[in-house]
């Protein structure tokens, strides 16, 4: 569960629910505001709180779940508590305490969603609060565009900074394993973050020791082929090139403003995509598209079948179509393209 709040002493996420407070209302002025107030009711006795470092570094309050009450909905995602569900090997609380360990190791980072506290008593699903994004997921960017794609200029920007939080959180031994457009964060300042951990995986142990774990997660849109593999597991590498092949779906998807692989209006099912994934050709989708010479070459390199041909975060960092993008114009055009959407 994530909790959005008001960027007072606390901030949060535009994902699955917003709270009030009977204390007193602040309506920060936004250009939407799917959260409204942010408030204090009595606590719960004997209710376990938390709070993450960099919280507990700004002396902030400590809070219960059972302080924040509900207003409205705002969304859900492939785990939201909402609507949907998914399941995790292993005991009841592994997934939830493997998030918390991918969060906290991955803070720090401007292009990582920043987490202010870990709230939940003891028998509860923990709720985290995020910091605000107020201009929604990419996907639901792309999606107000009405099916046109990203112009490269702001594309540019946008595989930047994703690629510079990528790095940020393979460096702390976390594999994001669910990179798309619904989980890349956006505002209104034309900031975009990595968010929703919710399948990561740690890569190393307390003493350093080298972890294989489950690549068979996240949505089988964004799966690169070794990931449709029974059972599917991969050590550090193995899951930190995963990412790549994600990475360079999302790319696809916002230039062509539609998901790729499967043609408009053929309902996606697993042995589908399993099939264009693993047996068709991953540039295919770009077919004429006015693509760069560029971005032609930044994609193959992405989604290389081979895990071991693909591309790493350092080269793609490298690559020309990011590290020769005019930085000015490129951040104007994100902005922008961003601020129109939250306009129409």
């Amino acid at each position: 569960m994530v909790v959005a709040a008001a960027d007072v002493p606390l901030q949060s996420s535009v994902s699955a629910a917003a709270f009030s407070s009977r204390r007193s209302m602040v309506r920060p002025a936004l250009p939407v505001a799917p959260h409204e107030f942010f408030h204090r009711i009595p606590a719960a006795p004997r209710e376990t709180t938390k709070k993450t470092p960099a919280a507990a570094a700004e002396g902030g309050e400590l809070l219960r779940l059972s302080d924040l009450e509900r207003v409205c909905y705002l969304g859900e995602g492939a785990c939201g508590e909402v609507t949907k569900t998914a399941h995790y090997a292993g005991p009841s609380g592994a997934a939830a305490d493997e998030e918390a360990e991918a969060l906290r190791r991955s803070a720090g980072s401007p292009h990582v969603v920043r987490c202010h506290a870990v709230l939940g008593a003891a028998a509860d699903a923990p709720a985290y609060v995020l910091e605000l994004m107020d201009a929604g997921t990419l996907g639901g960017v792309l999606g107000r565009r009405g099916g046109r794609g990203v112009p490269e200029r702001a594309l540019a920007e946008v595989a930047a900074r994703c690629l510079q939080g990528l790095a940020h959180v393979h460096s702390r031994g976390v594999a994001h394993l669910d990179l798309r457009p619904d989980n890349l964060l956006a505002n209104s300042r034309g900031d975009v973050k990595i968010g929703d951990f919710s399948v990561s995986r740690v890569l190393y142990g307390r003493a350093g020791e080298r972890r294989r774990v489950s690549v068979a997660v996240g949505l089988p849109m964004y799966l690169s082929p070794e990931r449709f593999e029974p059972d599917a597991h991969a050590g550090p590498r193995g899951a930190i090139a995963a990412d790549v092949w994600g990475f360079g779906v999302t790319v696809l998807e916002l230039f062509l403003g539609r998901r790729p692989f499967l043609a408009p209006g053929v309902r996606p099912s697993f042995e589908k995509l399993r099939q264009a994934i693993c047996d068709g050709e991953p540039l295919s989708a770009l077919g004429s598209a006015a693509a760069s010479r560029e971005l032609r070459g930044f994609l193959d390199a992405c989604l290389q079948k081979d895990p071991r041909r693909r591309a790493t975060v350092a080269q793609l960092l490298a690559h020309p179509f990011v590290a020769r993008r005019h930085v000015d114009e490129s951040r104007r055009a994100l902005r922008e393209l961003i601020a129109e959407t939250l306009e129409e």
